[in-house]
C-alpha cells in the first residue's frame, strides 16, 4: 500500500470524490477529530470503531457494541446501543458531503431534515465524513447496559438469523409459534437471542416506533435449492407471525420481507425513498439495499405456494 492510501481521507479528497463520482477507500476515514470535554462532545470519522471511542476517553465499554462496531455503520442502520436506545439518542451532529458536492453539518437545530434523513438512511442521503457522539449519553447507556438473552439449542452449523421485533409481552407466545412452524417445514432454529430496544421518533425510516423485543433466530440453512427457496418461505411465515403478535422487523437486515410486509410496517418507505430521489436525483448514492426496494416495491403482488413436504 502506497503512503498516500495508507492516510486518513480529509473532508475536502470526499468531497471530490463525490463531486466526480470517484470510489474512495471508506476505511481511510477512521480518526478520531476532535474532543471538547467541556461540552462532552467527541468528533470521530465515519469509519472509526467504538473501540478507538473507548479507548480515546479512556472508557471499558466498546464491546457493548460488538453486534454493530463501526460507528458510521451504526448511523446509517440507527442500532441499537447497550441501553436499548438506538443510536440517534447519543448523536449530536453528522458532517456529510452530499450528493451535489456539498459538505454539510446537520443536526436537530441545523438541516433537521437531512439529520432525521441520514440517521437510518442507509447511507443513501450523503457520504458521512464524521459523528459528533454526546459522550454523558454514551456512558449512561454503557451504565444502563441491559444483558442480552442467548441460547443455543443445537451446535452451530449453517445457521442464517432471522430478525424480527416483537412487543416485550408477546415474546413467549410469538416463540412458541415460530417453534411450531419451524417444526411443520422440519428446519431446526439452533438459536436464539433476544435483547431489548427502545423506541425513538427523530428518524424518518424509523424502525424503533415503540418499545421491542429484538428477536433473533438461527434457523437452519439447508444445502440444496430446493431446501434454500423453502427456508425463504418459512422466514416470510415467521415474519407473518410476528406481525400478528403486532410485532416488526428491522428494515436494514431483513430482505426476505414481501412487498405486503415492508408495506405494513414501514408506511413511510415510499415517502423516504422518494426524498433520496429528490436529494440525489442523478443516483450517485446508489447501494445493495436502496436497488432491492425500489425493486420489491415495483413489483406486483402476487401469491406463492411451496410444497411443505417438497
Amino acid at each position: 500500500m502506497s503512503a498516500t492510501l495508507a492516510l486518513p481521507i480529509s473532508a475536502l479528497e470526499l468531497r471530490e470524490a463525490v463531486r466526480c463520482s470517484r470510489p474512495f477507500n471508506r476505511e481511510r476515514l477512521d480518526r478520531v477529530l476532535r474532543l471538547d470535554a467541556s461540552r462532552g462532545l467527541l468528533e470521530v470519522q465515519a469509519s472509526a470503531t467504538w473501540q478507538g471511542v473507548a479507548a480515546q476517553i479512556s472508557a471499558r465499554w466498546a464491546e457493548l457494541w460488538s453486534h454493530c462496531p463501526v460507528v458510521g455503520d451504526a448511523v446509517a442502520t440507527n442500532a441499537p446501543g447497550p441501553d436499548g436506545r438506538p443510536v440517534v439518542h447519543h448523536i449530536e451532529a453528522l458532517t456529510l458531503v452530499t450528493p451535489d458536492g456539498e459538505l454539510r453539518r446537520a443536526s436537530r437545530d441545523a438541516n433537521p431534515d437531512l439529520f432525521a434523513l441520514a440517521v437510518g438512511g442507509q447511507g443513501l442521503f450523503g457520504a458521512l465524513y464524521s459523528v459528533t457522539l454526546r459522550l454523558a449519553s454514551l456512558a449512561s447507556a454503557a451504565k444502563d447496559a441491559l444483558p442480552n438473552e442467548a441460547l443455543r439449542i443445537k451446535a452451530p452449523g449453517t445457521a442464517r438469523p432471522l430478525q424480527v421485533l416483537l412487543p416485550p409481552g408477546a415474546l413467549p407466545a410469538f416463540l412458541a409459534d415460530a417453534r411450531a412452524r419451524c417444526d411443520e417445514w422440519r428446519i431446526d432454529i439452533e438459536g436464539v437471542e433476544v435483547r431489548d430496544c427502545r423506541a425513538e421518533s427523530e428518524t424518518r425510516l424509523a424502525w424503533a416506533a415503540r418499545d421491542f423485543a429484538w428477536v433473533r433466530l438461527d434457523l437452519a440453512q439447508p444445502a440444496t435449492i430446493g431446501g434454500t427457496v423453502r427456508t425463504t418461505q418459512l422466514r416470510r411465515e415467521l415474519i407473518d407471525i410476528a406481525l400478528s403478535h403486532g410485532g416488526s422487523f428491522p428494515i436494514a437486515c431483513t430482505p426476505e420481507a414481501t412487498r405486503a410486509q415492508v408495506e405494513a410496517c414501514y408506511p413511510k418507505l415510499k415517502d423516504f425513498l422518494a426524498e433520496k430521489r429528490r436529494f440525489d436525483p442523478s443516483g450517485k448514492l446508489d447501494n445493495a439495499w436502496f436497488r432491492h426496494h425500489v425493486s420489491l416495491l415495483g413489483r406486483e403482488a402476487c401469491v406463492s405456494r411451496w410444497n411443505q413436504a417438497a
